[in-house]
Formats: structure tokens, C-alpha cells, sequence
């Protein structure tokens, strides 16, 4: 029977390809960390778009996804990886000598899993986020174990590290969520809270349709305005990371409020139009980090 991967010659994972709003495994990761954060993000990512890419139903989606987990698990047990022409071959191989060599927390990768089916599920049935808590809730399974991965690779354990890097991971999903409205509303993938849509008379026949009343206005600038609020809370984060590595998160922090102010300068018409970084901006955040 083939052994899994010797912790000492990780398998290298793909390049990132996807848009991000931050950079990741970037030259300013430290060298001997590249190939496991690479590993986890493409775990991540590659879930995520077994989730929502594509024309797959909802079951088609759920089946998938526990495949997946049921290769997680082999790969948790050391049983060997897929053969080369398996499906997620280069997912599970890097990810595998990843686990072996660092030891990473299996429950956080678990709760990624069960962010994607709750996405599935929730997408599915229509059913909505009644308040910013019930959201953060999905947060804390679907972005918040990632930085938890990451300060366990820096070897960063305080519960005060733990939980400004909740904040920063938090605040990166809804940013996300606010800058998507245009691509994600369509998909039926809805994140915005009843309550807070309640309070400014938002109506949800209005968000379907996309229709950009001040209103809906109103109420996206709030929810901007409280996620940077979260970024800047967590950004403290970075005092506590040494050398490479909190520069790159410097970065991942400038990445998200950069993200705000093109929102910003939209004037939060995110309804109609999906910013996304351009090349001076990465101009722009890595200035501001010189600062932070």
C-alpha cells in the first residue's frame, strides 16, 4: 500500500488563481509556510466552489460536499492520498503532508465543510439571516477557522490573538457578502439581516430585484460601515505577528478596507456593480500598511 506523504517533503499545492480582495501565500509569507497556507486555501476554496459554482442542484451540491468531508477524513487518518487522476487529487496530496507536518486542527477544517452545506441548504430553502448575530454565527464556521489555521502555522495561541483574528476573518466574509450583492442576489444567495432590512424599510421583493433604493442604499452603507469597524478592531492582530508574516496580514487588512472604499466611492451602489481591486490599489494598501 502507497504511505502518505513524509512530513518533511510537502507536496506542493496549486497556485491561487482565483480574484482575491488579499493576498495569499504572497512573497511576504514566510518561505517555509507557503505550501501549507496554499494547501488549507485550496481546501477552502475548492469546497467553496463545490458549494455555489456552476448549474449543479442542491442535492447534486450536498452530495459533493460529503464527499469531500469523507476524503478530509481519510486524509485526517493518514490513509493515502488519491491517485493522480482522481478528483481533488491536488487538493487532498497537499493538504495531507500539510496535517502530517503541522498538525493542523482537524475540527476547523470540519467547520469549513459544514459553512458550505449550511450554505446549500440555506440557499435552498430560502431561508434568511434574521439578525447580524445569525450571521456572524455562519461566519465563525465559514471564514474564522481559516485565520485560526493560519495562527496556528505562526505558532500564535493567546485568546486575544484568537480572537482579533475572528474579528479580521468576520469582517473579510461580510465585506465580501456587500461587495458580491450584484453577483450573489441573482444566485439567490441572500446575507442580508431581516432585522436590520426591517429597520430601514428595505423590502426583500426590492433586494431580488436589485433595485438600488435609497434605501437599500442606506442600509449597505451601515452594514460597510460595520464591518470596517470589525477590520479595524482586529487589525491590532498585526502588532502580534512576527517579522513576514504580519506584513502579509497588514496587507490582508489594508486588502478589506480597501474594498470599503471603492463600496464607498460607488456610493454603496453595490446592487448594480461588483468593485474589485485594481493594480494601484495594491499601491495604495501597501503605503497604508507602512503605517498601521
Amino acid at each position: 500500500m502507497p504511505q502518505p506523504p513524509h512530513p518533511q517533503a510537502p507536496v506542493q499545492p496549486n497556485p491561487v488563481t482565483h480574484y482575491e480582495n488579499f493576498p495569499v501565500a504572497s512573497w511576504l509569507c514566510p518561505p517555509p509556510l507557503r505550501a501549507p497556507i496554499a494547501a488549507i486555501y485550496h481546501f477552502a476554496r475548492t469546497a467553496d466552489d463545490l458549494a455555489d459554482e456552476g448549474e449543479s442542484t442542491a442535492e447534486q451540491r450536498l452530495n459533493e460536499l460529503h464527499r469531500y468531508r469523507q476524503a478530509l477524513q481519510a486524509v485526517a487518518q493518514a490513509q493515502p492520498p488519491y491517485p493522480a487522476n482522481a478528483p481533488w487529487h491536488t487538493v487532498f496530496a497537499p493538504l495531507q503532508s500539510a496535517i502530517a507536518q503541522h498538525r493542523l486542527p482537524l475540527p476547523l477544517l470540519d467547520d469549513l465543510l459544514r459553512a458550505f452545506v449550511q450554505d446549500v441548504e440555506r440557499t435552498a430553502s430560502g431561508q434568511r439571516y434574521r439578525d447580524e448575530a445569525e450571521l456572524l454565527d455562519y461566519c465563525r464556521l465559514s471564514a474564522n477557522p481559516v485565520g485560526r489555521l493560519l495562527l496556528h502555522l505562526y505558532g500564535v495561541q493567546s485568546e486575544q490573538a484568537l480572537a482579533w483574528s475572528d474579528d479580521i476573518c468576520s469582517a473579510l466574509q461580510l465585506i465580501n457578502f456587500w461587495q458580491d450583492l450584484s453577483t450573489d442576489i441573482p444566485r439567490q444567495r441572500y446575507y442580508l439581516p431581516l432585522d436590520l432590512c426591517a429597520r430601514f424599510g428595505v423590502t426583500e421583493t426590492d433586494m431580488l430585484a436589485c433595485k438600488q433604493t435609497s434605501s437599500a442604499t442606506l442600509l449597505i452603507a451601515t452594514l460597510a460601515d460595520s464591518a470596517r469597524a470589525r477590520m479595524q478592531k482586529g487589525a491590532q492582530l498585526v502588532h502580534l505577528l512576527p517579522g513576514r508574516a504580519g506584513w502579509e496580514l497588514r496587507l490582508v487588512v489594508q486588502g478589506g478596507l480597501r474594498i470599503l472604499d471603492k463600496m464607498a466611492a460607488l456610493q454603496y451602489r453595490t446592487l448594480h456593480q461588483r468593485p474589485v481591486l485594481r493594480g494601484w490599489d495594491y499601491g495604495v494598501m501597501l503605503w497604508r500598511a507602512l503605517w498601521m
